[in-house]
């Protein structure tokens, strides 16, 4: 009798832990399923530099250390698409390849402006295989425009104004930004 109760314990022990790993187990995947959905809703960026207002000329890093001005004056019609993403932002990974996919389509000329360690920025461009687009890094450029969340895209056209901006998070987000920029061809 005693045999029985001793082996009953030790199976209930067993359960026991068992269920403290599958808690710990489920916390850790509920935590990545948290970070994986974070922010999903539209939300109202700060406020810095309006729609139509001119971004001063800044000249910007480049990852490769290259000097990068933005603000300046571009050929006539061009559309200038900035990114401003993070490394460690799950939502930026996500819209990353669709607002360069709407770019490519638009024919506007897209800049990422990375918000992080030139390093990790690094791992991303190179994990998305982005080395043609200029990934550009300083914090410069979104004090001027108050960009306080991400991803954030700024439309400028080739005098350097602020054509719209705004908070993105899905395809309909971010071509809801682009119906007063013409459809041109993409640059060959």
């Amino acid at each position: 009798m005693m045999t029985v109760l001793i082996v009953s314990q030790g199976l209930l022990f067993a359960a026991i832990v068992a269920l403290v790993l599958v808690v710990l187990a489920l916390a850790r995947q509920i935590g990545i399923l948290h970070e994986r959905i974070a922010p999903i809703g539209q939300q109202n960026p700060q406020r810095g530099l309006e729609v139509g207002q001119p971004v001063p000329r800044i000249t910007m890093r480049t990852l490769d250390g290259t000097p990068f001005p933005v603000g300046e004056r571009l050929p006539a019609g061009t559309i200038r698409m900035l990114l401003f993403v993070g490394a460690d932002c799950p939502v930026c990974k996500r819209v990353l390849p669709i607002a360069l996919d709407v770019a490519r389509e638009r024919g506007l000329d897209p800049v990422l402006v990375g918000d992080g360690a030139p390093p990790e920025l690094a791992a991303m461009r190179d994990r998305l295989a982005l080395p043609d687009i200029p990934f550009v890094t300083g914090v410069e450029l979104g004090l001027v425009l108050q960009v306080n969340r991400l991803p954030t895209l700024v439309l400028l056209d080739d005098n350097g104004t602020i054509l719209a901006r705004d908070v993105v998070n899905t395809r309909r987000q971010v071509e809801a930004l682009l119906p007063t920029v013409a459809s041109r061809p993409a640059a060959a």
